[in-house]
């Protein structure tokens, strides 16, 4: 099968067409999505004290938390958070997580539309979210609600080229199947393909922010076939496709893991941390 790394596309860049509808499928499982999702490495929230100030004390505001895997360690860490999330579900398993957390307050609302608090923000973070808030609407908002020299913190993970490389050459089989819009001989891009320069270019354009500073990490996950049937039912991807295709793909990667895998598939991850300081 051909490797089709020429656009190493992202994860993280939905159609604009079908940004709102997908971002929308995270609510119908929340505790599937809380107990699945991976969270992130503590280096990130080291960096996130370092270049972002990030730090006890700190008020942090953060744009789609959902159900709190950034959330809890940054308020461990003594921040102060005011958490947008615009998923009911999402958000009430975020105050059940939080429950106890000092300084911690969970807001059930889309953040284009919700009302800036008069106080301003140390920081503006947003873990794998960033992307599914509005583009005319998400770094002039972040912006306002900044104070001068406060940091626009922005998390995006994508999978890359890595861990048990075969099986995600071979299960592109299963999703040429049952997807008619994966690209015939895709396969995860090498990690030092992914170029985040869009974001970097989107800071540029707002002209509310200095230069951008990123941090990278790579980790291996490894999952069993249920945990990863279940990892992939909070994808959003996944999520939209009609009941008999989903169902047809899961039954196929089930296959294929069990049956040449023994059972077991670990999956490379880069996390890649954005910091840009409002002027």
């Amino acid at each position: 099968m051909p490797a089709n790394t020429t656009h190493a596309k992202r994860d993280d860049r939905p159609e604009e067409s079908r940004r709102v509808r997908l971002s929308q499928t995270f609510d119908e499982d929340a505790e599937l999505y809380d107990q699945t999702r991976p969270g992130y490495p503590s280096e990130l929230y080291d960096d996130l004290a370092e270049f972002a100030g990030a730090c006890p004390g700190s008020r942090v505001l953060e744009i789609g938390c959902g159900t709190g895997q950034a959330t809890v360690p940054l308020a461990e860490r003594g921040c102060r958070i005011t958490a947008v999330e615009a998923g009911p579900s999402m958000a009430a398993v975020a105050r059940r997580n939080l429950n106890g957390a000092a300084g911690v307050e969970i807001v059930t609302a889309d953040f284009e539309s919700w009302p800036l608090p008069e106080d301003s923000f140390d920081v503006v973070f947003a873990a794998t979210a960033f992307h599914w808030i509005d583009p005319a609407v998400r770094m002039a908002k972040a912006a306002e609600a900044l104070r001068p020299g406060g940091a626009l913190a922005v998390v995006r993970t994508q999978h890359v080229r890595g861990g048990t490389e075969e099986f995600f050459v071979e299960v592109q089989r299963c999703y040429e199947r049952f997807d008619p819009d994966t690209p015939p001989g895709f396969r995860p891009p090498e990690a030092a393909d992914i170029d985040g320069s869009d974001h970097a270019q989107e800071v540029v354009r707002s002209g509310a922010f200095g230069p951008t500073v990123f941090r990278r990490y790579e980790r291996d996950l490894t999952y069993t076939t249920s945990e990863y049937l279940r990892l992939l039912q909070t994808y959003s991807g996944h999520r939209a496709l009609a009941e008999a295709a989903r169902n047809g793909l899961l039954g196929c990667i089930a296959d294929l893991i069990d049956g040449r895998y023994g059972g077991r598939v670990t999956r490379r991850y880069l996390i890649e941390l954005a910091v840009s300081h409002r002027r």
